[in-house]
Order: C-alpha cells, then sequence, then structure tokens
C-alpha cells in the first residue's frame, strides 16, 4: 500500500487540519470526513485503496479531532464543521467528492445546502441523516463521555470497553490502529485523541434542535446523494433511511448487512464496494453527458 502524504489546511478561523492524501486526482478528489471522536485513520483502507483505483483521495482530522487544531473557544457547532469542509473543498479544487461518517456526513449536508453550495460534486452519507434516532444518539454521546475524564490505564482496557460497546464485532487483538486514536498523557493514562470540549460544544449547534425542519428543506438539493446505513444501526432506522432518500430528486440508498453505525469498520469490503460503485457510475454519467454535450 502506498503511503499517504501529510498535508495540512487552514480554517477561516485559523486552526490548521491535518490530512492524508492519497494518489492522484485522473478521475476526481474525494475527501472523506469521519464522524465524531474518529480520526483520519478511520478512511485508512477506504483511501487507500480509491487512491489505487485513480482517485486523490484527501481524508482529514476534523477540528478538535486526531492531530488537528483545537478550537479555543469550544466552538463545535456544526456549522463550523461545515465551514471547515467547504473550505478544504475550495483547496482541494475540482469539486470532489464528500465522504461523511455522522458528524462529518451531517458537516457536508450543512455545506452543500446551506454554507457554500455546489462545493461538493457528490455527497456519500455513512450511516446519518439528520432526523437520527434520539436514544442512538444518546448511546452514542454517552460512549463518547463515558471516560473523558479519567481515560484509560491501558490500550487493553480501552480494547476491553470497544468490545462491550460493539459486541458485534470480534475483540481487537492488535492494538496499533487503536493507539492512533488515543493518546497518553503525563499521569500515564490514554484518553480519547479529541478535545473534551468536544461533546458540549456539538451539542450547542442548532442541528439538534431543528434537524427535522433542516431534512424537509433539503428537498431542492438536487447534486447525487448516496445514503449507506449499517443495518445494525442504533442512529438510523431503515424507515428514516428510506424516507429522506425519497425526499431528494437524485438519491440512492445502500443498506449493509452485519454492520450497525460504524460501517466502515464493521464491513469494510462491502462498504468499499458500495462507494466505488457509486463513484462510476457518476462517472459514467458524466461522460455519457459530455458526450451528449458535443454531439448536440
Amino acid at each position: 500500500m502506498t503511503e499517504p502524504r501529510t498535508v495540512a489546511f487552514r480554517t477561516a478561523d485559523g486552526i490548521d487540519l491535518a490530512a492524508d492524501r492519497y494518489g492522484a486526482p485522473s478521475r476526481g478528489s474525494v475527501l472523506l470526513a469521519h464522524g465524531g471522536g474518529q480520526t483520519r485513520y478511520a478512511w485508512a483502507k477506504t483511501a487507500a485503496a480509491l487512491g489505487e483505483l485513480g482517485w486523490e483521495a484527501v481524508a482529514i482530522d476534523l477540528r478538535g479531532h486526531g492531530d488537528s487544531g483545537w478550537s479555543p473557544n469550544g466552538d463545535y457547532q456544526i456549522e463550523r464543521f461545515a465551514e471547515d469542509l467547504a473550505g478544504v473543498a475550495r483547496e482541494i479544487g475540482n469539486r470532489p467528492a464528500l465522504i461523511g461518517a455522522s458528524l462529518g456526513g451531517l458537516a457536508g449536508l450543512y455545506a452543500a445546502a446551506e454554507v457554500t453550495p455546489g462545493a461538493f460534486s457528490s455527497i456519500t452519507l455513512v450511516d446519518i441523516v439528520p432526523s437520527m434516532d434520539p436514544n442512538g444518539a444518546a448511546k452514542v454521546m454517552e460512549f463518547m463521555s463515558a471516560h473523558v475524564a479519567q481515560g484509560f490505564a491501558s490500550l487493553e482496557e480501552a480494547a476491553d470497553v470497544i468490545a462491550a460497546y460493539l459486541p458485534h464485532r470480534p475483540r481487537r487483538t492488535d492494538l496499533s490502529g487503536l493507539a492512533k486514536n488515543l493518546r497518553q498523557r503525563d499521569d500515564g493514562r490514554f484518553r480519547w485523541h479529541w478535545d473534551p470540549n468536544f461533546v458540549d460544544g456539538v451539542h450547542r449547534g442548532r442541528s439538534l434542535r431543528d434537524a427535522h425542519e433542516f431534512q424537509a428543506g433539503l428537498v431542492n438539493l438536487d447534486l447525487p446523494v448516496h445514503l449507506i446505513r449499517g443495518r445494525l444501526s442504533e442512529l438510523v432506522s431503515r424507515e428514516a433511511a428510506e424516507a429522506f432518500v425519497a425526499q431528494l430528486p437524485n438519491a440512492r440508498f445502500t443498506d449493509v448487512a452485519g454492520a450497525s453505525h460504524m460501517v466502515a469498520g464493521d464491513r469494510n469490503d462491502a462498504f468499499l464496494e458500495s462507494v466505488v460503485s457509486f463513484l462510476e457510475l457518476l462517472d459514467l454519467e458524466g461522460k455519457a453527458g459530455h458526450e451528449d454535450a458535443v454531439t448536440d
């Protein structure tokens, strides 16, 4: 696997976002935005595969996550993430396709609908819709909040906690990947590699107050949208997924068996196949449209 090139993007309010760049844009560019509490390493297999298939894949650490800077005033409202993604898309150029998991996907929707329409050529949402299940969302936030202060005595302890939270997935035996999401602090304990203020900051955003109103306003969002749901998802029900896709003029839906909210981590094979199929379909449609224009 080709090693990525590490780069950085500067947000409008001066935060540096770390990113890994794979491949060259012979077939276009793809921007990958992870979910809350994750890092760009969640996309390592997907981004590397896209790079090998001819796309330039850019996986970023969102503000307050991984190796990116933390917001000095604890501003982690959904609008800030949306502005960040739109800014990165401008720097990449070529109207990249966006693949966004959970928080990254929701921020991409806000960017496309309200912040900078036209920033992306398409959006792939990974197990997220604006009208998510509140109980499922609460479960995710509870997991993220549970060990913020005290952290973990070891990577093995963290792996045990994750295994209890994701009982459908085999417990990690190789902890090297987990080590990228945790940092050992001065007291010797391991803590998640994201700003503890993120949990409180994201709750202050309008996204949690008027999600239904925002979703209803997406009827005019005409760019191609692909919703990939984990069939075991605690956040997105089958009914919510189908209703979301039905209201958009140019959307498709994939339901991945054997996957929960962490679709790419649970079933990366099926996830990658679905992503590539969608991107290749758009590529074919774009070429057909160009040929029709030339013929006319």
